[in-house]
């Protein structure tokens, strides 16, 4: 998810293409470093999201790809679901089992399924760590005849006045870190490639019908100490030294405090979705 505004615009270098996101593994299973503040901090998913996913599906037995504490999880439970979480991380998923939430730990694409088969396989922002075409295969094979396939992620971006604050920190304390030049794009664009490499590897396994892009729009009102509190949970922060993040965070604190304390974030919850053939 992006966390940071694009930076203004100047010329563009060529540079590198990034590597796939799934490849690397060192961030992807950083995330359990302090499993409960990722519990208590990340935000839950749409209401209409959950519901939409279960008027699609045939049934109510979920499998939550990447289910980290169980945030996905709980919530299609509370919906009345069997949900079964599958998790690289022993230690996201010892955190989910305590809250009740059955989680096996595997990478997705080498998880067993032992013939066990579900009527909606989920992603809550967590599909980007997946290979994308071994991904769609597995979730080919572990689907039910009319089963829907949802992987969805959490898009957003600061109003511009607050990301100009919180951008001259990062550029201040952590240059280096990829977002802090990215051109100027909304977060929308930049997931963009993601969402239609996502559509195009569901189409390539042949066991599907037509992807379909579902947006859900909605926001939250962040305090000081509520963003502070999320911040060391996201991918870019995860691995940062101690002393590096401190002095970001302190920055970061006292930007948001000259901006009143408090800001709002719109979101926009963007899931690809497509139902397994018959």
């Amino acid at each position: 998810m992006p966390t940071l505004p694009p930076e203004p615009r100047r010329p563009e270098r060529a540079r590198p293409e990034s590597p796939a996101p799934h490849r690397a593994r060192a961030v992807a299973e950083s995330f359990g470093a302090d499993a409960a503040r990722y519990d208590r901090t990340r935000p839950a998913y749409p209401a209409a999201l959950i519901a939409r996913i279960l008027e699609v599906a045939p049934g109510r037995d979920v499998l939550d790809v990447g289910g980290g504490t169980g945030i996905v999880a709980r919530q299609f439970q509370a919906a009345g679901c069997t949900v079964l979480g599958v998790e690289p991380d022993a230690r996201m998923a010892e955190f989910a089992r305590g809250t009740g939430v059955d989680t096996e730990v595997a990478t997705f694409e080498d998880w067993d399924p032992v013939g066990r088969r579900f009527d909606a396989v989920v992603a809550g922002t967590a599909w980007h760590w997946v290979d994308p075409v071994a991904g769609a295969e597995q979730a080919a094979r572990v689907l039910r005849p009319g089963g829907l396939f949802a992987p969805f992620h959490h898009v957003f971006q600061p109003p511009p006045e607050v990301g100009e604050a919180l951008g001259e920190v990062y550029r201040r304390v952590a240059p280096d870190l990829p977002a802090v030049n990215r051109p100027t794009r909304s977060a929308l664009d930049l997931y963009r490639p993601h969402f239609d490499k996502t559509a195009e590897t569901i189409r390539a396994t042949g066991d599907f019908g037509e992807p379909q892009e579902w947006h859900f729009e909605w926001q939250r009102i962040y305090t000081r100490d509520e963003w502070l509190d999320q911040l060391p949970t996201t991918g870019l922060l995860t691995r940062l030294p101690t002393d590096r993040l401190d002095e970001l965070l302190a920055g970061v604190g006292d930007a948001i405090d000259a901006l009143g304390g408090s800001f709002t974030m719109p979101y926009t919850t963007v899931a690809v979705t497509a139902a397994r053939a018959g």
